[in-house]
């Protein structure tokens, strides 16, 4: 079975922001950036991925997502 993982720990410590920090850059709820931080949150809207990706400016999803087998 496949899972979708997001790597926003990984790119948050590589420009080193806190959960805070993204949370004002992007305007998503601080308590919805730990939850997709820690991969418990079942589903993510795409305008919420939008805005993470362009508080981090990233341009390549693949930064941010990865798709693993478990």
């Amino acid at each position: 079975m496949r899972t979708i993982r997001l790597k926003l720990n990984e790119v948050m410590a590589q420009r080193g922001l806190t959960q805070t920090q993204l949370s004002e850059l992007s305007g998503v709820r601080q308590a919805a950036i730990s939850e997709m931080s820690r991969n418990i949150r079942e589903q993510i809207n795409l305008k919420t991925l939008v805005k993470i990706a362009d508080a981090l400016e990233i341009n390549d999803i693949s930064e941010l997502i990865v798709i693993e087998n478990s």
